[in-house]
C-alpha cells in the first residue's frame, strides 16, 4: 500500500516500481484506490498500459477499501507476486485519513490476513521541513514501515532525507532522482551521504 499527499509523485513512484518488478520477472497488479481524483486513476491507468501490467479500478467516488479488496482478490486469483495499491493523499482531515487507511487495511486482511506487507510513504524531497511534517501526519494515521523520497534530482534539500530516516527510524527504500522510468533507485545511504558532501549528483 502506497501513501502520501497529492503532488509528491506517489502515482509515478508506483508506476516505476511496477516497471522494476515486472523487469525482474514478477507478476504485478496495480490497484487504483485513490478514487477522489480522476487524474490519479487516469495516471495509474497510463502507467499500467505503459508497463504492461493489469489495473483494478472502479468509478470515481467509489469506496477505496472496496477497490483494495477487489485488487487483492484479482491478484490472488491470478497468482500475482506483487500488488501496488495507490491511496488518496488528503491531509486536510486527519481523522478521515486515519479512518480511511485503517479501513483499507482491515478490508485487505479479509483477503490476505497479514496484508499489507508494506506501507510505503512517498515524500517530496524538495519540500524540506514540510516533508517531515507530512511524515509525522502519516505515521499517526497508519503503520508506515518504508519510505520513498522523490524529486531529489534538482534539490539542495537532500539532507532532509537523512533527517527523516533518523528521526522516524523508518528505512528509506527508494529515491527518485529524475523523471525517467529507471530513475527510481534503491537507496544507498553511504553513497548518498558521500554525494551530499561532495555536492555531486547522486547515482547508485
Amino acid at each position: 500500500m502506497v501513501v502520501g499527499v497529492n503532488g509528491v509523485g506517489k502515482t509515478t513512484t508506483i508506476g516505476k516500481l511496477a516497471h522494476q518488478f515486472k523487469n525482474k520477472g514478477y507478476n504485478v497488479v496495480l490497484g487504483a484506490a485513490d478514487t477522489f481524483r480522476a487524474a490519479a486513476v487516469e495516471q495509474l491507468t497510463i502507467w499500467s498500459e505503459r508497463v504492461g501490467v493489469p489495473i483494478v479500478k472502479q468509478k470515481m467516488g467509489s469506496d477505496p477499501a472496496s477497490v483494495a479488496f477487489d485488487t487483492l482478490q484479482s491478484a490472488k486469483s491470478n497468482q500475482a507476486d506483487v500488488v501496488l495499491i495507490d491511496t488518496a493523499g488528503r491531509l486536510h482531515n486527519k481523522v478521515n485519513l486515519m479512518n480511511e487507511l485503517t479501513k483499507i487495511k482491515n478490508v485487505m486482511q479479509k483477503v490476505i490476513p497479514d496484508a499489507p506487507h508494506e506501507i510505503l510513504l512517498v515524500l517530496d524531497g524538495s519540500t524540506g521541513q514540510n516533508a517531515i511534517e507530512q511524515a509525522e501526519q502519516f505515521l499517526k494515521a497508519t503503520e508506515v514501515n518504508a519510505m520513498a523520497i522523490t524529486k531529489l534530482d534538482g534539490t539542495a534539500k537532500g539532507g532532509v532525507l537523512i533527517g527523516i530516516a533518523d528521526q522516524f527510524k523508518i528505512p528509506v527504500k527508494y529515491i527518485g532522482v529524475g523523471e525517467g522510468v529507471d530513475q527510481l533507485q534503491v537507496f544507498n545511504r553511504a553513497g548518498y551521504i558521500d554525494a551530499l558532501f561532495e555536492g555531486s549528483t547522486f547515482t547508485s
